[in-house]
């Protein structure tokens, strides 16, 4: 009999980056969390000592629990949200199931540090076109949806970064992780430090760095973004809205690289006509 209360890492792995994907909560102990520091893409971290104090928060909201194993902390914790008003479930075989199915798995060691607020902060430079729109979808898809984004002017970066210890990102310097390298732009980078290497995301990578480096024969699709990228660009003087308009245009992209890439379109329609079914003329 299927669980009313369980949730299978195959069904959640259709679902992660997607902007429809449930409330990922991890609440492994500090112990068993230190053996594997790593989370299912997109998840946050909490404990299940205080879930009466944070959990109200999720009233309404579809919620996925993840301990160690998927035993007693996440089916009690997602117990504790259904009461508090969540479409709770918990994670069948926990981090540990979803670790030897061979998904993917963020390395917390390259996520910046949380805020008292638990988010991350990022700064780049102003005017965004294509990577500096990537990234911020990637990481609030994938990484820390609550993510934080800085557009400053491009003089000021390091200086905001270190006044209010933010991190950079596609910005040039040798000395910034976060930023091209070599052939490849700041979003090949941040798919393979995080860890999130699905073929999805590769192709989406191709795209992304043959519309960010002029190069569009990496993929038919590079230009188009572009295209749409510089569209968007001088739509919105508002760089934080351009990135939220923008969000749709990446989860499109993501969604057909999932699993659309093989379907195609054609007009007119291949489809015989009404006169060749009816054998003649249509009176």
């Amino acid at each position: 009999m299927l669980s009313t209360t369980s949730f299978s890492p195959e069904k959640l792995s259709r679902l992660i980056g997607r902007p429809d994907c449930p409330v990922l909560i991890d609440v492994c102990t500090q112990a068993d969390f230190a053996l594997d520091p790593r989370l299912v893409p997109g998840s946050i971290r909490r404990s299940h000592e205080d879930v009466a104090m944070w959990g109200p928060a999720h009233a309404g909201q579809d919620v996925i629990v993840i301990c160690q194993k998927g035993l007693k902390l996440s089916e009690g914790v997602a117990g504790w949200l259904r009461h508090l008003g969540a479409r709770a479930r918990n994670l069948e075989g926990g981090a540990m199931g979803w670790a030897r199915a061979g998904l993917p798995m963020v390395a917390t060691a390259k996520v910046p540090d949380r805020r008292a607020d638990g988010s991350t902060l990022w700064v780049t430079r102003s005017r965004p076109k294509i990577d500096r729109i990537a990234c911020p979808w990637l990481i609030r898809r994938f990484v820390d949806p609550s993510a934080v984004f800085l557009f400053v002017s491009p003089p000021e970066v390091r200086g905001v970064a270190e006044r209010f210890d933010a991190t950079s990102f596609d910005v040039e310097g040798e000395d910034q992780f976060w930023s091209h390298r070599g052939e490849l732009c700041t979003f090949d980078v941040m798919v393979a430090e995080f860890g999130l290497g699905s073929n999805a995301l590769h192709r989406l990578a191709t795209i992304v760095r043959g519309a960010d480096t002029a190069r569009p024969e990496l993929a038919p699709e590079a230009a188009g973004l572009l295209a749409v990228s510089l569209g968007l660009s001088r739509m919105f003087s508002d760089d934080l809205r351009q990135l939220e308009a923008s969000m749709l245009v990446y989860d499109a992209l993501y969604r057909w690289c999932s699993n659309a890439t093989d379907e195609t379109h054609n007009w007119p329609s291949a489809k015989p006509s009404v006169e060749a079914r009816s054998g003649g003329a249509v009176s």
